[in-house]
Parts: C-alpha cells; sequence; structure tokens
C-alpha cells in the first residue's frame, strides 16, 4: 500500500512538474511573439527616419543581428542634428521603453531550464559567463517561482501596450507602413 501511495505521489509531482514547466514554456513563447512583433515596428522607424521604402528599412533591420544595434540605429537616426524635437522624443521614448523591456526576455531567451528537486519549481541557468577580477562564473541559476512569472507576464502586458503606441506613433508620423 505504501509504495502504491508514493508511486501515486511522485506522479502526482511530474506532473505539477510538468504543468509548472508548460505554464512557463507558453509563457515565454508569448514573450517572443510579442517582442519580436514589436522590434519589429522598428523596421517603420527606420524607413521614417532614413526617408527610405520599407523594403530598404527591411534590409538594413536584418543586417542588424541584435536588438541592441537596431534600438542603437533608431535612436541615432533619431538624434541627427535638425531632427525636430516632436519626432525625435516621442521615438526616444520608446526605444528606451524597449531597452527596459529587453531583459526579462533576453534573461528567458538566453538559458537553458532545469527544475528544483524540492519545490518543482523550473530554474533558469544563465548560458553567460561573468569574468570577476581573478576568476569567472558561470550559469547563475534562477528560481522561476511565482514572482518570476508574474514579471514576465507583466513584461507581456508592456510589450502589448508599447506595440500599440508605436503603431500609433509611426502613423502619426506617416512613416512608411
Amino acid at each position: 500500500m505504501r509504495s502504491r501511495h508514493k508511486r501515486r505521489r511522485g506522479s502526482q509531482l511530474t506532473d505539477n512538474f510538468e504543468a509548472r514547466f508548460d505554464r512557463l514554456i507558453l509563457l515565454v513563447g508569448r514573450l517572443n511573439y510579442m517582442w519580436t512583433n514589436t522590434e519589429s515596428l522598428l523596421i517603420h522607424l527606420i524607413a521614417g527616419l532614413t526617408g527610405a521604402d520599407k523594403n530598404v528599412a527591411v534590409i538594413i533591420f536584418l543586417t542588424l543581428n541584435t536588438t541592441r544595434a537596431r534600438i542603437d540605429l533608431v535612436e541615432r537616426l533619431a538624434k541627427m542634428e535638425g531632427r525636430p524635437a516632436n519626432i525625435r522624443d516621442p521615438i526616444l521614448e520608446h526605444t528606451q521603453r524597449l531597452s527596459k523591456l529587453s531583459g526579462i526576455r533576453n534573461k528567458y531567451n538566453h538559458c537553458i531550464y532545469s527544475f528544483d528537486q524540492e519545490t518543482g519549481n523550473p530554474k533558469t541557468i544563465l548560458m553567460r559567463i561573468a569574468d570577476r577580477k581573478t576568476d569567472i562564473k558561470l550559469g547563475r541559476e534562477d528560481t522561476v517561482d511565482d514572482n518570476a512569472i508574474h514579471d514576465i507576464e507583466a513584461v507581456v502586458a508592456q510589450l502589448s501596450v508599447a506595440n500599440r503606441d508605436i503603431w500609433r506613433l509611426i502613423a502619426k508620423l506617416g512613416y512608411p507602413v
């Protein structure tokens, strides 16, 4: 009787681990979708700021292979001499907003996942080397608890709002769509 109870309990724990992991993976997928969709709006800002058509802006966007490089380009174009403040300032607001939101996205995209054996919570293991003065540190681990899940959900919601706001700015400025 005891061993059957242990098996059932072990099965429930496994099901619980899988449910938590499934929730995390679905949420990270949504985060990626929202991020990619919102980051692609930089194409329209590049087109408008350079006076290029959308196809040229797509080539520029795809040639720059990091979010940081794409945001840097848009910010530099917005800051060019002679750019009116009513164009520059709202663009910089949006790029700074995206930069702040990129931290969570980067964390969950540049890691591997494992499980805490005691709690069943998923854990992230950062795939980055941290150089110290005299040594290096590998694979910082963080537990994906309810607070982390809420943080991801908050970023997804903020990206949704940012997406709509950037679309409104693109329309207001008359940039190519």
